[in-house]
Parts: structure tokens; C-alpha cells; sequence
């Protein structure tokens, strides 16, 4: 007789999910939408929004549905709200009711309850590093994170910090590759557009840096643009860099 299965813990869940996500924005998502299941409690959903914060902006990097999206982003307007607050302080924030809230003003309470909700519960996550986050649950119930439900929302986020953290080095490393690659882009057009101002006025490459700075300076426009905007009047076309990622030139070395 075959053993029968055993039920998959949390972060057995949390790999098939790394696994079974089409990109980085899936998984958290995703993860926003197993997170607002598992600790909603009475077998009920709760929204869900995952906030980060990182180089002093905040957004929301996951969320279980577009309204969870849209209440988390109440509070970055306002500069204030219980996730940032978890987040920033790194501790629990609950609100019982938010028709009986006022820590951050009327504003920030009557904007979320306009949406039909009435009880929050931020927590923040262990992320050992600059960037800080916090998850983030809404409930259409007054009081509905009671106790019970805390505790089992301080127990999860404790299991789901490490997955969290890296999936936020992954976000950096991602960042820093598109930073590059517009940099090169960059860089590879105003070249062009020197060489172009080089041989149109016959001057040395000082010179025509020289001059495409004073353009852009006297036209009060960035100096990229003024070498695009040559350079697709010469060219009739756009000029690509040729950039790939460094996994992609591994692949490519040893294809």
C-alpha cells in the first residue's frame, strides 16, 4: 500500500510557487494571493499587498488584487498609514476598525473605508538589509484580526521573509542590469552623435561634446536627447546598443 501524501508546509508551498511563476512580478502576486488566504482566518480571504521600501519610496510589489493595490497606495499619497509605518518602525500595526481610527488623520481612514473595508493588519518582514518591507491585510469585517489571526500572521511572515528577501535581491540585481543597459544605450548615442558633429564642423571631439553640451544646456534639454534627436535626423532611424545580460552571454559562450 502506497503512504499517502503529506501536506506540502509553507515553504514547500512558497518554492512551487518560485517555480511555477512566469517572472519576478508573478511570484509576488502570487505570493499576495496565498499570503491573504493563509492568514485571513475563518476560511475566508482578506485582501493582500506586499510594500517594500527602498531608497526612501515605497510601493507596493505584490498584491492580491487590484482593489489590495489600490488602498496601499492611499497611504503612499498621504506619506502615511499603518504599512508604512510597520515597514519604517518594523512592528505589528493593527486597526481594529477603521471608523474609529485616527492615528493618521481622517484622511487616510475614511479613504480606505470608502473602499468597504474596515480593519487592517501590517507586519513587517525580516529582510537583513537596507530595504524594508511589510504585508499588508485588509478585511471588509470590523475587528477581524483578532489575536488568533495576529499570531498566525506573525508566525507566516517569519516563515516568508527569506523567500522575500530573495526575491527583493533578485528585484535589486534586475534594477542594476536595466540601469546598466540604459546607461550603454545612452552613452552609445551621445558617441554617435559627437562623431556626427565632428564631421559636420570638422572640429576635434572636444569640441563637438563641447557643443552638443551647450545645445542641451541652452535649449534646456538632456544632453541624450539632443544626441537622439541628431542622430535620428541623420539617420532617418533609432540606434540600439547591442546589451545582454550576463546570463545570456554565458549562454551564448557556451553554445
Amino acid at each position: 500500500m502506497l503512504p499517502s501524501e503529506q501536506p506540502l508546509n509553507t515553504n514547500e508551498q512558497i518554492q512551487n510557487l518560485i517555480l511555477e511563476s512566469a517572472d519576478f512580478e508573478d511570484f509576488l502576486n502570487e505570493l499576495a494571493r496565498f499570503s491573504a488566504h493563509q492568514v485571513a482566518g475563518d476560511g475566508d480571504d482578506a485582501l493582500c499587498g506586499i510594500t517594500l521600501l527602498r531608497d526612501r519610496k515605497a510601493a507596493t510589489i505584490g498584491w492580491s488584487s487590484d482593489s489590495a493595490r489600490e488602498v496601499d497606495e492611499i497611504q503612499y499619497s498621504l506619506s502615511q498609514g499603518p504599512c508604512l509605518t510597520a515597514a519604517e518602525e518594523e512592528r505589528e500595526v493593527h486597526v481594529p476598525d477603521l471608523l474609529k481610527e485616527n492615528r493618521w488623520g481622517p484622511d487616510y481612514a475614511s479613504a480606505v473605508a470608502s473602499h468597504g473595508l474596515r480593519s487592517v493588519l501590517s507586519l513587517p518582514f525580516n529582510l537583513q538589509g537596507e530595504a524594508k518591507a511589510a504585508l499588508n491585510l485588509y478585511s471588509d469585517v470590523p475587528h477581524k484580526f483578532d489575536e488568533k489571526a495576529a499570531a498566525k500572521a506573525r508566525g507566516y511572515t517569519r516563515e516568508i521573509s527569506q523567500a522575500l528577501r530573495l526575491a527583493v535581491r533578485f528585484s535589486l540585481h534586475t534594477d542594476s542590469a536595466a540601469n546598466l543597459r540604459a546607461t550603454l544605450e545612452s552613452r552609445t548615442i551621445i558617441d554617435i552623435a559627437v562623431g556626427i558633429v565632428m564631421a559636420q564642423n570638422r572640429c576635434s571631439q572636444q569640441a563637438a561634446v563641447q557643443i552638443l553640451t551647450e545645445a542641451s544646456s541652452n535649449s534646456n534639454t538632456k544632453l541624450r536627447d539632443i544626441a537622439r534627436s541628431l542622430v535620428d535626423s541623420v539617420g532617418g532611424s533609432g540606434t540600439r546598443t547591442h546589451y545582454q545580460e550576463p546570463s545570456q552571454r554565458q549562454s551564448d559562450q557556451s553554445a
